[in-house]
């Protein structure tokens, strides 16, 4: 069974996932730093903004997986799927501590209301309401 919404979630996942850790990368190259921080506050933000990606996105794409195999993931999951993708680039741009944070917040908000809400859908779908 194909999963269209998942694969392409996955995809954008994978993609989001390089550009962060490029982003790693330039600093370490910047400022020499091999392993670790090196004490350098960028890199412990871009690092913390990749990591937080990381712990946070398989649970999403789980239960979008879940969803769309249950035949209940029109085109509505798939917006759902993009605006969080949209929400982890804002976070990652945001952890860099310019604008005010503004990015980082909107990143966190939209992760933790999509992932709350997703559940929700989950749980509602797995019992039989929706």
């Amino acid at each position: 069974m194909l999963l269209p919404t998942t694969l392409c979630m996955a995809a954008a996942a994978a993609i989001i996932n390089f550009w962060l850790a490029m982003r790693c990368g330039q600093v370490r190259t910047k400022e020499k730093i091999s392993i670790g921080t090196g004490g350098s506050d960028l890199m412990e933000r871009r690092m913390r903004a990749q990591l937080n990606f990381v712990e946070n996105t398989p649970w999403i794409l789980a239960l979008i997986a879940g969803i769309e195999l249950a035949g209940k993931g029109s085109g509505w999951l798939a917006i759902v799927g993009a605006v969080y993708m949209l929400g982890r680039v804002a976070h990652g741009l945001g952890m860099d501590g310019t604008n005010f944070g503004v990015g980082r917040t909107i990143g966190t908000v939209t992760t933790m209301l999509t992932q709350l809400g997703l559940a929700i859908v989950g749980v509602l779908v797995a019992t039989g309401y929706i």
